[in-house]
C-alpha cells in the first residue's frame, strides 16, 4: 500500500482495517507513540473518502425529517421547534430553522448542531 494516498477499494479496506487495530491499541492517548501514524492514517482514508463516497448537501430540513423518521416521530412530538404549523414550515422549506431550535433539536438527538445547518 502507498503510504501517501489510497489508490482503490482494496487498500481503502486495508486501511481501515489498520485503522481499527490502531484504535484498539492507541484509543485516545495523544502521547502513545503510534498516535502520529493514527492520525496520518485517518488523515488519508478521509481523503478517499471525500474523494470516493462524497456526502450530498442537505438541509436542516432533510436532517429534521431524517431523525424524525428515524425515531418514529411526528410534527407535534418537536414542542421545542414550535408548533405543529411552525414544524410543518420548517419541513415544506417556508421557514429556516432558527439558533434555538437548532439547538434544542442538537440536543434532543444528542448530534452536533452543525448537522442542522
Amino acid at each position: 500500500m502507498n503510504h501517501a494516498r489510497i489508490r482503490n477499494e482494496a487498500e481503502y479496506d486495508q486501511a481501515f482495517d489498520r485503522l481499527n487495530t490502531l484504535l484498539d491499541e492507541v484509543g485516545t492517548d495523544e502521547n502513545h507513540p503510534l498516535y502520529g501514524l493514527l492520525d496520518t492514517l485517518g488523515t488519508v482514508i478521509q481523503a478517499y473518502e471525500e474523494t470516493h463516497y462524497p456526502m450530498p448537501a442537505s438541509s436542516g430540513a432533510d436532517m429534521l425529517r431524517h431523525f424524525m423518521a428515524e425515531h418514529h416521530l411526528t410534527q407535534s412530538d418537536l414542542s421545542e421547534v414550535g408548533s405543529q404549523g411552525v414544524v410543518s414550515e420548517i419541513l415544506c422549506g417556508k421557514r429556516e430553522l432558527n439558533v434555538r431550535q437548532t439547538r434544542a433539536l442538537a440536543q434532543r438527538f444528542q448530534v452536533s448542531p452543525a448537522v442542522f445547518v
